[in-house]
């Protein structure tokens, strides 16, 4: 409180009883008089300086805890590349940059040759993912938005234990082929022999395709080259030595690759034609069915054809007049039961081409496919084949022989059988050798079977040594006159030794 000061004309101050200060004054004086109160003594202001400190301290503070979020860890590297401090994307810049930049040098190639991994089609790989980022132009490429999500993962700044950590492990490196063979030649042409392809042609000669073989060429072993890039790249180095390992380039169109295409090509020329059934009825020349195919090379030298579908054409024309037949008919000499004996007359379908008009395009299609046989559309008139069952039934009771066709006898004659001591045998059998002549016995009349007659004619064997044949010593057909053997009028025999196939049925009974 400010004190209470009173300015009068006239008249005091005095102190009230009550102990406070007091103005005295009259009243008309105080219509007069003027008061006022003393001005207060001016209050401190506040200070706000540490207000002032702290908001950009928090402010920093703040900025640093967001950095330590998102950047690597200090003292963090990769194959040599440090990283810490960055956040990711820069550092899988870094990386890419490191291998990019790394110069290899091929060492004992007239001095040396340099080119940068990024010329080799360098890249490193991570298991965790496939995804790539582009190096520079020279096509060098690393996985390393992987690797440095990696090293965040396992250095992430706020982490301080973190800080300084072991080298993260190399990332495997790996080459694209032929990026890196490309950039070698370049460098190093003395290391390069270029291979030569197998070739095909068709051989007027021989009327074959033909194969000329493959010639190896040589070059760098890439595989060499990319360990020693890894290994280098692991230690850090921006600069790699290697010595060129030398290896077998081989053609892109092997031998082995060219003769599968020439081999598949000659089997269509082995096989060329128009088939009915399984008869190869209109062959096609083979230098004509090689007039049909052209071949083609691709960009990596191996052979391709296509087929003529035009040039095809004139042989589908001729087809009818090569094919076209009436039928004929055939005559067959079987057993009882039907088996074929003989073929007396071959019988052979008629046949009638039918419509070509898409034969051409169909066979054309078909020898791109490497199958050369054609299955001709016909229509087939059957053949009449007459069947002629035959039989021999010898009657030893009568002494007579009969010769039956379909179950009926078609002649009969008497013969000569085993004499006692010397019996025919009976039985079911048939014919298994026939001799137009054979010698019978033995010249040595004292030695069994003590006879000897040259000269046999028409012997039809079907029971061991026993046999039909003719008999031109006697003439007493009716009785028995033999060995075991049945004796025939000599017109007899012949007649049946012509009549009778092999496997002819003989029955042999009383």
């Amino acid at each position: 409180m400010t004190d209470l000061v009173a300015r009068q004309n006239a008249g005091d101050v005095s102190n009230d009883p009550s102990g406070s200060d007091t103005a005295v004054v009259d009243s008309a004086a105080a219509d007069t008089e003027s008061y006022e109160w003393a001005p207060a003594e001016p209050s401190k202001k506040k200070r706000h300086l540490g207000l002032w400190i702290g908001i950009p301290a928090a402010a920093a503070v703040v900025s640093l805890v967001v950095a330590s979020l998102v950047l690597i860890a200090p003292g963090t590297t990769v194959a040599g590349v440090g990283i810490g401090g960055m956040t990711v994307g820069s550092a899988a810049e870094t990386i890419s940059k490191k291998l990019a930049d790394t110069t290899v040098v091929i060492t004992g190639v007239d001095g040396s040759a340099e080119v940068t991994a990024g010329q080799l089609g360098a890249s490193v790989s991570a298991a965790a993912t496939d995804a790539q980022v582009t190096g520079d132009e020279l096509g060098a490429s690393v996985d390393a938005q992987a690797l440095a999500e990696k090293a965040f993962s396992d250095s992430p700044m706020w982490k301080v234990s973190s800080w300084n950590a072991e080298p993260a492990a190399a990332p495997a490196v790996t080459l694209d082929e032929t990026k890196a063979a490309d950039a070698l030649r370049a460098v190093a042409p003395a290391l390069f022999v270029e291979p030569v392809n197998a070739t095909i042609a068709f051989d007027a000669a021989t009327a074959s395709y033909a194969v000329t073989p493959a010639v190896d060429g040589a070059g760098v072993d890439i595989e060499s080259i990319r360990a020693a890039l890894e290994k280098g790249f692991a230690a850090g180095e921006s600069r790699v030595e290697i010595a060129a390992t030398p290896t077998v380039v081989p053609a892109s169109a092997s031998t082995d690759a060219v003769t599968a295409t020439a081999t598949q090509l000659n089997t269509i020329l082995d096989t060329a034609g128009f088939y009915v059934g399984e008869e190869r009825t209109v062959p096609i020349d083979r230098a004509v069915a090689a007039s049909w195919i052209t071949l083609s090379t691709g960009d990596d030298g191996t052979y391709s054809y296509d087929v003529d579908e035009a040039a095809i054409q004139p042989s589908v024309d001729a087809l009818a007049a090569a094919i076209n037949r009436d039928p004929v008919n055939g005559t067959e000499i079987t057993d009882t039961q039907g088996k074929v004996l003989r073929t007396i007359t071959a019988g052979a379908d008629g046949r009638t081409v039918g419509d070509t008009s898409g034969v051409a395009a169909a066979y054309a299609a078909q020898l791109a496919d490497g199958n050369g046989v054609f299955a001709t559309p016909v229509t087939v008139v059957p053949a009449q084949v007459t069947k002629t069952s035959r039989n021999i039934v010898v009657n030893l009771s009568e002494q007579r022989t009969y010769l039956y066709e379909n179950g009926q006898v078609i002649d009969s004659f008497l013969i000569s059988s085993g004499k006692a001591g010397f019996s025919s045998h009976t039985g079911n059998f048939r014919i298994t050798a026939k001799l137009t002549s054979q010698n019978m016995g033995n010249q040595d009349l004292t030695k069994a079977p003590n006879y000897y007659t040259p000269n046999v004619p028409d012997v039809m064997y079907y029971n061991g040594d026993e046999a039909l044949h003719g008999a031109y010593w006697h003439n007493n057909f009716g009785n028995v006159m033999s060995h075991g053997c049945i004796n025939m009028p000599l017109d007899k025999a012949a007649n049946v030794f012509d009549w009778a196939p092999m496997g002819t049925e003989v029955t042999v009974t009383y």
